[in-house]
């Protein structure tokens, strides 16, 4: 109980939304438990896109109060958190795929994927069966462009996923149409945890490059996307950049306090 209540005080808030899985192992163990017990949950990333959206988009912000299973998916966020006296790591959606799939074929969870297109489903599927044993991907499918997480089409995926049988559920739409598909996909899939993974199946299926690891491990994974799409991307990252020094500003209560605990 006692580690229970530390680990509480550690954790790093965000405008009300809280970082609640601390590693790569962690949310491993936790939403594999989940699965096996039956239960239904959602799984999101949050990055400094993610912040920029949630000042801006209530729905977005509902979702992600739903979700179960929160991590820290971006070094700004990281830093805070360890700031904060949270010994948080980075934990993406495109790194939790391998680990979750090879999971899943040891303990008999199958698995659905949902979004990209149909190339990318195709290619991931495929990769993901031929190498872990025992995986079993009972449906995939990928809806039209202009996808509404509200639509008919969005019943239609649920109902499919349902019958699926699935356990888990990897929803590849983007932010923030994946976090409130997959929000929508609680009150309806009693038994499925909904994982929102961004573009990690085009990464697996190379209709997609992701950046090299140097980058993942050293923060600079933006400036090497930014370089490839910047006209895309470049207000993208404008944006996140100017969410830092308010997000800084409004976790200094939280590094504050976490420095008073170490000295008392």
């Amino acid at each position: 109980m006692l580690d229970a209540q530390m680990r509480q005080h550690d954790s790093l808030t965000i405008d009300g939304i809280a970082i609640n899985t601390f590693s790569m192992s962690e949310a491993i163990d936790s939403i594999v438990s989940a699965a096996q017990d039956g239960d239904n949950f959602s799984v999101c990333t949050l990055n400094l896109d993610h912040v920029d959206k949630l000042n801006r988009q209530p729905e977005f912000r509902a979702a992600y109060r739903r979700a179960r299973f929160i991590t820290a998916d971006g070094f700004p966020i990281v830093i805070l958190g360890r700031l904060a006296g949270a010994s948080i790591e980075r934990t993406t959606g495109a790194d939790l795929v391998h680990p979750l799939c090879a999971e899943a074929g040891r303990k008999g969870l199958p698995v659905y994927l949902f979004g990209s297109n149909k190339l990318t489903l195709h290619r991931a599927a495929r990769r993901l069966a031929s190498r872990y044993q025992g995986l079993e991907i009972v449906g995939a499918s990928s809806p039209g462009p202009t996808f509404d997480p509200h639509s008919s089409e969005a019943d239609e995926a649920i109902e499919r996923i349902r019958a699926s049988g699935a356990r888990l559920c990897f929803v590849a739409l983007g932010a923030p149409r994946q976090e409130i598909f997959a929000a929508r996909c609680l009150d309806r899939l009693p038994s499925t945890g909904l994982l929102c993974i961004g573009a990690a199946l085009d990464f697996i299926a190379n209709t997609q490059n992701r950046a090299p690891r140097f980058t993942q491990k050293t923060g600079l994974e933006w400036a090497w996307r930014m370089m490839r799409d910047p006209r895309r991307l470049g207000p993208r990252y404008a944006r996140c950049a100017a969410v830092i020094p308010k997000l800084a500003i409004r976790s200094i209560p939280q590094i504050l306090n976490a420095r008073m605990r170490k000295t008392a």
